[in-house]
This record gives structure tokens, sequence and C-alpha cells, in this order.
């Protein structure tokens, strides 16, 4: 039986942008050691500020779609050793949301979780969030880490801080081709 919170369903957004903001937090996090360069956390600011109403919502779609094919390579992954991907990722991602107040508002986890789980029920992030109304200012900084402590987990256990990347940018490409 089929969901309408099923990924099918799903406007995929801008997941370029996507996954350009997380790969530039990524490489932030990696060259010094979470102190972002001034200048790059400017320049992420300025491209982030040029999105009119429509592409804010394609961001949106794009970083949710981003979540979803991490957490699909985190199954995998997780399904070859014989575990569960939600047992394995969602409590280590869930405290570690915890050890971070002013990005994860205690009110903000819950729906963090949430994403984390529709994807790892192979359901759309984003069409399981629409459910609950608009996106709140409050969500967005969090959204965006979310998806970065995804991909950050990915390159820990590839021990390659490129791999979630290139992991995206191939199924990119490749979706491209086809």
């Amino acid at each position: 039986m089929s969901s309408p919170c099923g990924p099918q369903n799903a406007p995929a957004g801008d997941v370029g942008a996507a996954l350009l903001m997380v790969d530039s937090r990524l490489r932030a996090i990696y060259d010094d050691k979470g102190g972002a360069d001034a200048e790059q956390r400017r320049l992420l600011d300025q491209f982030a500020a040029s999105f009119d109403s429509e592409g804010v919502d394609a961001l949106l779609d794009g970083v949710c779609t981003l979540i979803y094919m991490l957490v699909e390579w985190l199954r995998a992954a997780c399904e070859e050793h014989g575990k569960d991907v939600l047992e394995h990722s969602v409590p280590t991602l869930v405290a570690t949301m915890r050890q971070m107040p002013r990005t994860f508002q205690p009110e903000v986890i819950p729906t963090m979780a949430g994403l984390l789980i529709a994807a790892g029920t192979g359901l759309s992030p984003n069409l399981w969030r629409a459910q609950y109304g608009e996106w709140t200012d409050a969500e967005l900084n969090p959204l965006e880490a979310t998806a970065v402590l995804l991909a950050e987990q990915i390159n820990r256990i590839a021990d390659d801080q490129d791999f979630a990347t290139r992991l995206v940018t191939e199924a990119l490409t490749r979706a491209e081709l086809d």
C-alpha cells in the first residue's frame, strides 16, 4: 500500500543548493575544527539570502531530499551489518542534537527526529513535515544542521570527509544522465 507521503510524491527541490550548504558547513567543521571562516560564513549567508520565496521552498525540499538520500545510504549500510537504521542512527543524532542547545532548541528536536524516522521508514521527510503546517523560523537552522549531522555521520562511517558529498553528487549526476 502506497502512502501519500511516499518519496515518489515529493518534490525533490534544489538538492544541489542544499548539498552546497551542507558541504560548506562540513568543510568549515573539518578545516578549522568548527570555527567557520568569517568570509565563508558571509558568502553562505549571502547565498541563502539570495533566494526568493519559491527558492526557499525549493531549498527546504532539497534539504529534505538530501536527508532522505543520506538515510537511504545509512539504511543500506546498516542492513549489510544486520542493523536497523533507526536503531543505529536516531538515538545518536538526537543525543548530539541535545548537546547543541543553541542550534537545536528542545522543542525542535522531536521534529528533526521525526524527519529522520520518516526517511528511515521510507517516507518523504518534506511531505511528512507538511502535514503539520508551514516550516517555522525556529526549524530552519536545525533542519540544515540535521542534514550536516547525517552527512558527517556517513563520512565518519566511511572514514572519508568527502564521502557523503560525493555520494549525493554521483547520484545527481546519474539522475541527470537518465
